[in-house]
Formats: structure tokens, sequence, C-alpha cells
């Protein structure tokens, strides 16, 4: 059976959650709290709105990629949706 041109892909949705330096810390910048892959877009986004409105953190980003399950290459970040700010990000 020949097989098709087309690549097989998954895509992947993820919350990040970024938490700024607390008081008293020796080390500043930016921390990633957690990283939280969900099956939908809408999924991630609407954990990326709870997670910002928790006390320490900061921002709050949801993000899609695709994966080439055939080579194992990964997209560049598509964002969905950014709650909040996250300075050393947003720099750019």
């Amino acid at each position: 059976m020949a097989r098709s041109n087309e690549t097989a892909s998954k895509t992947h949705y993820i919350c990040q959650t970024y938490l700024g330096a607390t008081a008293g810390s020796t080390q500043g910048g930016l921390k990633v709290d957690k990283l939280i892959e969900y099956s939908t877009a809408s999924a991630a986004e609407e954990r990326a709105e709870r997670e910002c409105r928790l006390q320490n953190c900061i921002g709050a980003d949801a993000y899609m990629l695709i994966e080439d399950t055939d080579s194992g290459e990964v997209s560049l970040p598509v964002f969905l949706a950014r709650h909040g700010m996250v300075p050393e990000v947003d720099a750019f």
C-alpha cells in the first residue's frame, strides 16, 4: 500500500502560568509555574484566564503547537490568549 504525501500530526493545546519573584527571594525574574496540556483550545484559554486570577500569578498563556508525529518536529507556538502581562516575555 502506498503511503500518502500527507504528514501525520498532533495538535497540542497548552496553558502556561508565569509567577514573579516573591518578596524576600534571592532570585529575581520569571518562573514558569505550570505547563498543562488540554484537548481543546477553549479549555486551555479558560484555564489561562483562571490561573491569572491566582495571587502570585503575573500572567498566563494559552497556545497551540503542532507536532509532526513522523519526524517529532514541533511548530512555533501559536498564541490563543494571554491574560495578565509577562514583562520578560512581552518585551520581545
